[in-house]
């Protein structure tokens, strides 16, 4: 993910990138809260990963080797952005972002990862490796919590996932994820904190749900360098509500949410404006909305992205939830004017979901690739193209670009694997490109920030 000199190996369990993280954790102290507890009081009743009745936004259905961050190699971080000289350059700064639908640990995902002394799932998502650690940044979407201490991990309906999937999305070459969601606090207040407290372990960022109200109050950036510029990339995260589940009690800034019924999307540009004061030069929105299982956008759907589009404050809108793949489109608006791209899902990355349970597009998805132009005067031009992946069950869970086996494998038929694809094509639409090879860094380096520090 860091950008990598000919003589650099490209190991990203040990690029810069990685030991600055593991630096500040390190060095900022951040202390993980130890809390049990779960919380059942969702009425569904649906196979494993099956549908429930949908009428509007409603609900759906290996042991990490990570460095110790008091033992890990430190590498002194950039300077901070206040020490950077920002006059603007002669030259554009160039940097590239991934991103990817759902992650869902149904019960047979779990199955599939379950190893003698934990669980591995670096094995199930290893054939899409590439993707994910080429670009400079990469943003997943954590649909679930992970299982408070001292309790079992469970999938659908009250998901709780093992500790393991954390380690195994940076290991992957993920930086962050968002993580406001309908199933953001299945497991009460005690799965949001040992979420992030998992997400702090292993030095990647969080947006959409906190510990604290402070926690709440910032905003989850990014740092890309090259050369003496130094760009701050903001993701926030928004989901439609919570299944019926109360947030918790007394904690109203827990998990971020907003109306969709009344296409309501006056926090999420509140919170891109608070991204801007806090030096942003770039916001990427990550909304969890709105109905399962079908491609179209719904009409408030599209409303609430064109909303945020117009208010100029969003350079670019990641949609989840749909558990299938949606269009890309470039919505008018945009901070330049010239544009705001807009996946509005990019459908499932890891579940267990596909015609067998759901609808057949529930078995792929999007990997997004955004390309961002930083112009010596601060505008931003974003490009972006998508890339099929899909899950086979029928192969514990394995994970593959789409294009890669044009021939299939031992259980995906070439047939099927053609349409695969031909579906998310279709789904994605004619105005972004399909990109058919891993995306390379072409900055300097870039690291994630503890929120609430500068």
């Amino acid at each position: 993910m860091v950008g990598m000199s000919p003589s650099r190996a490209p190991s990203h369990s040990t690029s810069p990138r990685t030991s600055l993280g593991l630096w500040l954790v390190a060095s900022l102290g951040v202390v993980a809260v130890v809390a049990t507890g779960i919380v059942i009081g969702l009425n569904v009743s649906s196979p494993s990963g099956g549908p429930t009745t949908v009428a509007g936004p409603v609900a759906s259905p290996g042991e990490s080797s990570k460095p110790d961050a008091a033992t890990d190699a430190v590498v002194p971080p950039p300077a901070p952005v206040s020490e950077v000289n920002k006059t603007p350059a002669d030259e554009t700064v160039t940097f590239t972002l991934a991103a990817a639908g759902d992650v869902l640990t149904h019960g047979p995902v779990l199955s599939s990862a379950k190893t003698s002394d934990g669980y591995d799932f670096d094995r199930l998502m290893d054939p899409v490796r590439d993707y994910v650690s080429g670009p400079d940044l990469a943003l997943c979407h954590l649909e679930v919590p992970i299982a408070p201490p001292g309790t079992q991990p469970t999938g659908y309906p009250i998901f709780g996932a093992p500790k393991e999937l954390v380690g195994a999305l940076q290991d992957e070459g993920w930086d962050g994820c968002s993580t406001a969601s309908n199933h953001t606090v299945d497991r009460g207040f005690a799965g949001l904190e040992a979420t992030l407290d998992e997400f702090d372990t292993v030095g990647m960022g969080h947006a959409g749900s906190a510990r604290t109200e402070d926690e709440a109050d910032s905003v989850q950036m990014y740092r890309v360098r090259t050369g003496e510029r130094l760009i701050t990339v903001a993701n926030i995260s928004f989901a439609y509500g919570l299944n019926g589940l109360p947030k918790p009690e007394g904690k109203p800034w827990a998990v971020n949410t907003f109306d969709a019924n009344a296409e309501d999307a006056q926090p999420i540009i509140d919170r891109a404006q608070e991204a801007r004061d806090a030096g942003a030069d770039i916001v990427i929105a990550s909304v969890h909305c709105c109905v399962e299982y079908q491609t179209e956008p719904t009409a408030a759907q599209r409303s609430i992205a064109e909303k945020i589009a117009s208010s100029g404050l969003v350079d670019l809108y990641i949609g989840h939830h749909a558990h299938v793949p949606q269009p890309i489109e470039l919505l008018p608006g945009g901070p330049t004017g010239d544009g705001m791209w807009t996946a509005f899902g990019l459908g499932n990355y890891l579940s267990n979901q596909d015609a067998n349970c759901c609808v057949p597009n529930t078995d792929s998805g999007i990997l997004l690739t955004a390309t961002f132009d930083v112009s010596a005067d601060d505008d931003v031009g974003v490009g972006v193209e998508w890339t099929a992946v899909t899950v086979d069950r029928r192969d514990a869970h394995e994970m593959h670009v789409l294009r890669d086996i044009p021939d299939g494998t031992e259980t995906l038929t070439a047939n099927e694997v053609a349409a695969r694809l031909k579906r998310v094509s279709d789904a994605a639409g004619t105005q972004a490109s399909e990109r058919t090879e891993p995306a390379e860094a072409l900055a300097d380096d870039s690291y994630w920030v503890p929120r609430g520090k500068k």
